[in-house]
């Protein structure tokens, strides 16, 4: 009796519908629904791999078929305005409504608990400043740079052709050639659709090399002077690590090396390529710095720098120890957060490996002033910022300009549908499927993303009004607060140590930093004897 058991009853009932069918002449069109949903039922029962299908024939499929549905279920049924990861429905509404030109406002107040850890403000002032520029711009390059570049404070952060449709980077470069911002190329080398629009690129280079790539895997210099002296690239950014995968390489399997990505990573079609976890033209810190020196000259005097998610305090006081010793400097360092965002990244880094952004940013900010060379390079932030009160937080604790991923990605019509890592991206944003990346109208979107970078900047330049002030970068750790808890709040400097000029040189016991201080050396990333 075991087949009248109740998970056999919705396969049982298909195959008297399939047997009333073929004996009523009339019905027999129904076999067309009923007969293949029988003939899975069988194939279920006796296949072998499968126990969950074995024991609910049919039915048990239902469970993949929810699974498919539930990131969209969740997203627009199930969660309210202010959850979901990693943007919520309230994040990722106000990038659309910018994007589009739609009214961005919000009725009724916060929805915040002000008296919780999630809400923090800025303090804005009596007396608004109406006196202050419609935009701004900074300047990134050092000493030895010998062509600076007029950047944007919003730029797009790196993501790669590959990881991205071509239509995609094709309607990212053309918003930021419309809205005068840079577009990172992301680790994967600069393809043809980058240059397509003519817009500003940062060429980011990783432990593959990619675009500047010998056979072996190693770096070819001559390849990428070629490439670096191209007017289109503005700045040479050197990945060392993402704030989504710290430490970790990976492998472009065979057959997603298309001829189109081939060309753009300069390495050899339908063949499987690795990008190490660890470059392989530095192991130091003085190596590093010597390396930032090579590509500044090779590039003509073009702003070198490099990215990275902050990982252990000691490796970011060698650093600055090696700019001491060496007195070479990058044109600017990039900090990314462990919130920031990838196609695909194993999810025990993704969730427990990386510094966020924060405590990375204001690592960092320290580190440099408290060995007075803050005033000598940039600092660049990227980690889940898509408004203009995120770009205000990240300059009042350091920061000299911001780059946005996933905020862009939503610009184009990304719906966090989280298919990025498989090609299934539905809006064709993340995908190579020709039909799927075909929907994505390259002029729209473009505009979309021009939009959205104009309104953002316009978000900041209210903050900065309301606050009183001539500049973002006057903002301060002071007129940024946090709760403490739910009967305490303060300024920034009241929940973390901010340094003063020369304070690590000076008095490094002083500091929460004494003993990565102690720990660093200019020679090597690892620990210091003792």
């Amino acid at each position: 009796m075991a087949l009248l058991a109740p998970r056999y009853f919705v396969p049982l009932l298909i195959a008297a519908l399939a047997t009333l069918c073929a004996a009523v002449p009339v019905l027999r069109w129904g076999l067309i629904l009923v007969g293949p949903a029988l003939a899975i039922a069988i194939w279920d029962f006796f296949q072998d791999r499968h126990t969950l299908r074995r024991n609910y024939p049919l039915i048990a499929r239902m469970r993949w078929l929810f699974e498919d549905l539930r990131p969209f279920l969740r997203s627009y049924i199930v969660e309210s305005d202010r959850e979901g990861r990693p943007f919520t429905i309230d994040e990722r509404s106000l990038v659309y409504a910018r994007a589009k030109g739609d009214i961005a406002t919000h009725p009724m107040g916060t929805e915040l608990d002000v008296y919780s850890d999630e809400y923090e403000w800025l303090s804005h002032s009596i007396a608004p400043n109406a006196d202050v520029p419609e935009s701004w711009r900074v300047e990134i390059g050092g000493r030895d740079c010998k062509t600076p570049y007029n950047s944007s404070l919003l730029n797009i952060s790196a993501m790669s052709f590959g990881s991205l449709s071509a239509n995609a980077i094709a309607a990212l470069n053309k918003g930021a050639a419309m809205g005068g911002f840079a577009h990172d190329t992301g680790e994967g080398g600069i393809s043809a659709h980058h240059r397509k629009h003519g817009g500003d690129l940062i060429w980011e280079i990783g432990s593959g090399y990619f675009g500047c790539r010998l056979p072996d895997g190693g770096f070819d210099r001559d390849l990428f002077a070629q490439q670096a002296a191209d007017d289109q690239v503005k700045m040479v950014e050197i990945k060392l690590s993402q704030g989504a995968k710290p430490g970790h390489g990976g492998v472009l399997p065979g057959p997603k090396v298309t001829p189109e990505v081939a060309e753009a990573r300069k390495i050899t079609p339908w063949q499987s390529c690795n990008s190490p976890a660890a470059h392989s033209t530095f192991s130091t810190p003085l190596g590093l710095l010597e390396w930032v020196a090579e590509l500044r000259r090779l590039s003509g005097g073009k702003p070198v720098g490099f990215k990275l998610c902050v990982g252990a305090p000691h490796e970011v006081m060698a650093l600055c120890k090696a700019m001491l010793e060496s007195d070479i400097l990058p044109d600017f360092i990039v900090v990314d957060g462990a919130e920031g965002g990838t196609g695909a990244a194993p999810q025990e880094l993704t969730d427990n490996v990386g510094m966020p952004l924060r405590e990375g940013l204001i690592l960092m900010r320290n580190a440099l002033v408290g060995t007075n060379l803050r005033d000598r390079l940039r600092l660049g932030v990227s980690g889940k910022i898509h408004s203009g009160a995120g770009m205000a937080r990240a300059y009042a604790m350091g920061a000299d300009w911001c780059n946005a991923a996933r905020a862009f990605m939503f610009s184009l019509g990304c719906v966090q549908s989280m298919k990025c890592h498989t090609g299934e991206c539905p809006t064709g944003v993340a995908t190579q499927v020709a039909w799927r990346q075909k929907g994505l109208v390259v002029a729209d979107k473009a505009e979309r993303v021009a939009r959205f970078h104009k309104s953002t900047l316009k978000a900041l330049n209210e903050i900065v009004v309301a606050m009183g002030l001539h500049s973002p970068w006057e903002l301060t750790e002071h007129e940024m607060f946090q709760r403490i808890d739910s009967a305490k709040a303060g300024p920034l400097d009241e929940v973390y140590q901010f340094l003063q000029p020369g304070q690590l040189l000076d008095d490094p016991a002083s500091t929460k930093y004494a003993r990565a201080w102690s720990n660093a050396r200019a020679d090597s990333f690892r620990k210091a004897a003792r």
